[in-house]
């Protein structure tokens, strides 16, 4: 018993020991000049802002960009900016609300008796006025204030509007511009091009999963259903570039699809149209580059004036891939994987299920490196 007791003392007097070194330690370092003490001022920190404004930058970047909806350029995106804040202002109502009855119900004094009778009337009060009137009158005046501009991008039968039907696959964009009186249809890939300051009416549709057609800045989203076709007005204020992305999951790769969108004046527009509505010719040169494509690509690939000759399409497949016809004038490769430069298309050839995984092209491992190098050269000088 006693080598017990001599044991606990020992024990006290060590950890004494322990507190008073670090007490000590505290004291020293309470001295030391320009440490910020504890309280309600800061020593070492003369004019630095209040924590709370440090999420303020990364709120007010979500206003601006080619993806923000509250950076509208078109009437439909304008309305659609309104409600938006409209329905913002009713919903901060509507909590900062709640959040006051609520503290008010931990405030208050101990409620006077009430009778059974006046208990439901009171409840009735709470439950025909907050959970029926107040929710009735919020929907009408929603759907008051918003019913306009939904029928504002309805598209109206024979008003002249241009119109151009966007077919959306895994993971790719078709636009085609229908030609009028035996005019050969353009047909381009994920890239977008309409006229500025005039309504332009969008038919959408989709070949395999459900996509949805998301121009931000110029208008709310339309989903695209196998099957089916859908449409939407929108217009776009002025010319310019904007971003365009599928809004409704379709698969592993979709957010590597992306729309490139430019506005431009009419006469301009109609330019653009003119240069690719003639029928291209076969084009000079690159006699190897087309053959190789003729064997591997133009199964699935089509480019305009190519040699029917040329193409192999013994292979049994169901793959339907982008028209080439102009893809040296397009400014991304792979719906927005990779920008158009010297090279580009032949780096795809030979990275394309590194870059976008899954994507329907099957890979190159077969072909040579320099052949894929010619073919992009070729590929590259397809403009109109």
């Amino acid at each position: 018993m006693h080598g017990v007791a001599e044991d606990g003392n020992a024990a006290i007097d060590g950890a004494d020991r322990l507190v008073g070194h670090v007490r000590v330690l505290c004291d020293r370092f309470r001295a030391l000049p320009g440490i910020q003490r504890p309280g309600r001022h800061r020593v070492n920190c003369p004019g630095r802002p209040p924590w709370w404004t440090l999420w303020l930058p990364g709120l007010l970047a979500g206003c601006g960009g080619e993806m923000s909806i509250l950076d509208a350029a078109g009437s439909a995106a304008r309305q659609q900016f309104w409600i938006w804040w409209a329905m913002l202002g009713v919903a901060v109502a509507v909590s900062l609300g709640v959040y006051a009855l609520w503290f008010y119900t931990f405030r208050r004094r101990e409620p006077p008796p009430r009778t059974p009778r006046e208990e439901r009337r009171i409840m009735l009060r709470w439950v025909l006025g907050g959970g029926i009137a107040l929710p009735v009158a919020s929907i009408i005046a929603l759907l008051v204030f918003a019913a306009p501009t939904g029928r504002g991008m309805l598209p109206l039968p024979d008003d002249g509007a241009e119109r151009i039907e966007v077919i959306a696959h895994q993971w790719w964009w078709e636009v085609r511009y229908p030609g009028e009186e035996g005019e050969r249809d353009v047909v381009t890939a994920n890239r977008l091009v309409m006229p500025a300051g005039e309504p332009v009416d969008f038919r959408l549709t989709s070949t395999d999963v459900i996509h949805a057609f998301w121009i931000p800045r110029l208008g709310g989203k339309r989903d695209m259903i196998p099957g089916r076709y859908s449409s939407v007005r929108l217009e776009a204020d002025s010319p310019g570039v904007f971003g365009a992305q599928c809004a409704e999951y379709c698969g592993a790769q979709h957010t590597h699809m992306l729309l490139h969108v430019e506005a431009l004046e009419r006469g301009d527009y109609d330019a653009w149209l003119a240069e690719r509505r003639p029928p291209p010719g076969p084009g000079e040169g690159f006699a190897e580059a087309k053959e190789a494509f003729g064997e591997h690509c133009a199964a699935c690939h089509t480019v305009g004036g190519f040699a029917e000759e040329l193409v192999d399409d013994d292979l049994e497949h169901d793959i339907r891939g982008p028209d080439l016809s102009d893809i040296g004038s397009r400014p991304t490769l792979g719906a927005g994987v990779l920008p158009m430069e010297e090279g580009a298309i032949a780096y795809w050839l030979q990275h394309h299920q590194t870059l976008k995984p899954g994507n329907r092209m099957p890979a190159h491992d077969h072909i040579d490196t320099e052949t894929l190098q010619a073919i992009g050269a070729w590929l590259e000088t397809l403009e109109p």
